[in-house]
């Protein structure tokens, strides 16, 4: 789902689950897999938002999507390898994208806003996910994060706006360092906030919401940012 599409709240209402007394599905024969797989994925990042790893254990997992807690195990071997490829599957994407805007020669302000909020509006549990399981002190996926993806993610825009910078389309003054963080902020924070800003701002995340918080931020950006 694009950004300005409508993006279920990561707290929005349970998806129906199975009815009892029916048999969860076993180990899928051909073209099943893959849709297993994603399916189990889905259902692990809105419980590992919602809930905190933690607090989720892979039988509740499998419940959601109407499987044996043993083909989790199957296809991902551990809960925290499923919280790994869960990160990993939502946000390789994301660092591809990067690496061609790298590759481009240019890395426009408003065309990083896109591929963020493009992002999360494909995976709206991502900003909490990443705020528990990432930023907060002892998050379980700190030390992957670091390692693996961060280089490629926030970790390549310093260079990136200094890039900008040095080609005359950011002010001379702005820390690259610095505004990059300001950037993942501004660009996250209000997905992670959703469930207050709903009904205490009163701000839409409907498609036209959402396409309105898009030409905010690049507002925003633009007039602090550019020169």
């Amino acid at each position: 789902m694009e950004i300005g599409t409508r993006a279920p709240s990561p707290t929005a209402g349970d998806e129906p689950r199975p009815a009892r007394g029916r048999n969860p599905r076993g180990r899928p024969a051909g073209s099943d897999t893959t849709d297993i797989r994603a399916e189990i994925l889905a259902a692990a990042e809105t419980l590992f938002a919602r809930q905190g790893y933690a607090a989720t254990s892979v039988r509740e997992i499998a419940s959601r999507v109407d499987v044996n807690p043993a083909m989790v195990h199957y296809y991902f071997g551990s809960k925290h390898n499923l919280l790994r490829h869960v990160l990993d599957n939502a946000l390789e994407p994301l660092a591809a994208a990067i690496a061609a805007m790298r590759s481009s020669g240019q890395a426009p302000v408003p065309e990083i806003v896109s591929l963020l909020l493009g992002a999360f509006s494909r995976h709206p549990s991502l900003p909490v996910l990443i705020a528990r399981e990432v930023l907060l002190p002892g998050g379980v996926m700190q030390a992957h994060f670091l390692e693996f993806l961060a280089p490629r993610l926030g970790g390549s825009l310093p260079d990136l706006l200094a890039r900008e910078q040095a080609e005359g389309r950011l002010r001379a003054g702005l820390d690259p360092r610095i505004g990059t963080l300001l950037l993942l902020s501004v660009c996250a924070f209000p997905l992670i906030a959703r469930d207050l800003a709903e009904p205490a701002l009163r701000i839409s995340y409907d498609r036209r919401g959402l396409g309105r918080l898009e030409e905010h931020i690049e507002l925003l950006l633009r007039e602090g940012f550019a020169t």
